[in-house]
């Protein structure tokens, strides 16, 4: 498993026009955290963490840009706008240079075929992803909408493939397990024919002790009627993370139970666990490297880490070579951050 998430600065015909709108009109941006959600649960520990990630620059508070009727006239503003971008552009192109995202030794690649996106890849044929979960898939701990995974992973895979188009949607709500994203399953993912989806489950009924045979009824249900509609699948297990793991048998439990299902119904899964406990145990990395002071999510690092070995699964799994896509030698190769 590897990882490639992507955040290029093109200086095009685009950012001039933003520059025009930022000198001809008040403008007031602020970038998400994507931390809407989280584990609805989880909102005193979050609490307790949020002093230690207020300490951290533009950790917890989104940025706001702001251009009043005197700064209108001063193109300083639309400089500090474009500055802004730049920095934002490279502290994506360089969040794997202190910590390097690694593939995991010893965890194999388990995400299985994925005939239904190779098809529609080498036919020339848009392909729609549906990143479906909870908070971790919704982007909590990210520090802007652009360093979740669905999104980094969407830069990744449009990279590999460069003439596909390809659309990664995000459906992920903090706080839900598989009884709250049965009732949207149907709207949210079904009746939108996605060609894959990711499916990340099993955290919050860790943490809110759910009843593991109830939840298998429900992940395996929910997979049969994914199969049903014709979309490729692939199961994400929980986050090896200090709340996580503090509950080590309802954990482990919860891996295997997964495992058990995608191998029951034939379909895909990244085992998120062990790619993560590979980082700290092997690796050496330190928890607070790739997760947030709420023990439980990940930061920038970790979504992109996450990303890349999850997108490097899914290429490997199309065949990108042998479908016959064009895919240039320099774009294959390439791997940014």
């Amino acid at each position: 498993m590897r990882f490639a998430f992507p955040f290029r600065f093109r200086a095009g015909p685009s950012l001039c026009a933003v520059a025009a709108l930022l000198l001809l009109a008040p403008l007031s941006v602020a970038p998400s955290r994507a931390q809407s959600g989280g584990q609805a649960d989880q909102h005193a520990a979050l609490s307790s963490g949020a002093k230690a990630e207020a300490a951290k620059p533009d950790a917890a508070k989104p940025a706001t840009i702001e251009a009043d009727a005197t700064n209108q006239q001063q193109p300083g503003v639309a400089v500090k706008a474009l500055d802004k971008m730049k920095q934002v552009a490279k502290s994506a192109s360089d969040i794997f240079h202190r910590v390097p995202c690694h593939q995991p030794t010893g965890v194999p690649n388990s995400t299985g075929s994925l005939p239904h996106v190779a098809a529609k890849l080498a036919a020339g044929k848009p392909v729609v992803i549906i990143a479906f979960g909870s908070s971790s898939t919704q982007g909590y701990g990210s520090s802007s909408p652009e360093f979740t995974y669905p999104n980094r992973l969407a830069a990744q895979l449009r990279r590999q493939y460069p003439s596909a188009d390809i659309t990664v949607l995000n459906r992920g709500k903090g706080g839900e397990d598989a009884p709250e994203m049965m009732k949207r399953l149907q709207t949210e993912v079904i009746d939108m024919h996605p060609d894959m989806v990711i499916w990340q489950v099993g955290t919050n009924a860790v943490l809110r002790n759910l009843d593991p045979v109830e939840t298998a009824k429900q992940v395996e249900d929910g997979v049969a009627r994914i199969q049903a509609d014709g979309a490729d699948l692939v199961l994400v297990d929980p986050q090896y993370s200090p709340r996580v793991t503090e509950r080590p048998e309802s954990a482990r439990g919860m891996v295997k139970l997964l495992g058990r299902i995608a191998a029951l119904r034939h379909v895909g899964i990244f085992p998120r666990f062990e790619v993560m406990r590979d980082w700290h145990e092997k690796q050496a990395i330190p928890i607070d490297d790739f997760v947030i002071a709420d023990g439980l999510h990940m930061n920038d690092w970790g979504y992109a880490c996450f990303a890349q070995l999850l997108g490097d699964d899914i290429i490997r799994s199309v065949g990108a070579i042998k479908i016959g896509v064009n895919v240039p030698s320099d774009v294959r190769t390439y791997r940014p951050m």
